[in-house]
């Protein structure tokens, strides 16, 4: 048990630590530091399903989302590795609906892709899917990654506006075909499973 924290801990230090599937993380969008968010507030517009935005403030419990497999995938088992160009939904932690994205319209940026948080406790439809796109073999919180939707082939992205009542100044989040700096993701804060334990984790507040 020591010398599996130990070995944790010198990853952690060395940059080469995993993401892991059930962990729960806070993804910061590296051009605009924004972290992924969602809370109770609907669109009123598009799909009118609850709103997914981007916030700088890193202390947000409604910033946490649960790494799982994807809807058609087999169940991953708490702490197992997530690999480069797998599939996975991201369950927001605080309300059960699963990051999504539809043909519908974005709320601000006309020429994009509407996201939203869909179903209830993980469940969603095939809508929910997302490819990690990165360099590596493995997920890894040093490396920035993009969410590729798996149904419309197109990137979550901070597409730079912001909203105004009822929760202003935070940024839309989209779904476009453009590979730029605002489709480029790492995790920040999060509470990472370790593989092969039931009950140890790793807190890492970046």
């Amino acid at each position: 048990m020591i010398l599996v924290f130990l070995s944790l801990i010198l990853e952690l230090v060395s940059g080469t630590e995993l993401v892991t599937c059930t962990s729960m993380i806070k993804l910061q969008n590296l051009q605009r530091g924004v972290r992924l968010h969602s809370h109770g507030v609907k669109y009123g517009s598009g799909s009118g399903q609850q709103s997914v935005t981007g916030v700088p403030d890193g202390d947000d419990v409604n910033s946490y989302w649960t790494i799982l497999s994807g809807s058609t995938k087999p169940t991953c088992a708490r702490g197992d590795e997530i690999k480069c160009g797998g599939v996975i939904r991201l369950q927001h932690a605080q309300t059960g609906k699963n990051l999504h994205s539809h043909l519908f319209t974005a709320p601000i940026t006309n020429h994009m892709q509407e996201v939203s948080a869909f179903g209830e406790e993980g469940k969603g439809d095939s809508g929910d899917d997302w490819q990690v796109v990165c360099s590596t073999d493995v997920w890894l919180q040093s490396s920035p990654v993009r969410l590729k939707h798996l149904a419309t082939s197109k990137y979550l992205t901070v597409s730079g506006a912001t909203f105004g009542h009822p929760i202003p100044g935070q940024y839309e989040i989209t779904a476009h075909s453009s590979l730029s700096d605002g489709s480029l993701w790492k995790p920040t804060e999060s509470i990472m499973f370790l593989s092969g334990s039931d009950d140890n984790s790793l807190h890492d507040e970046l």
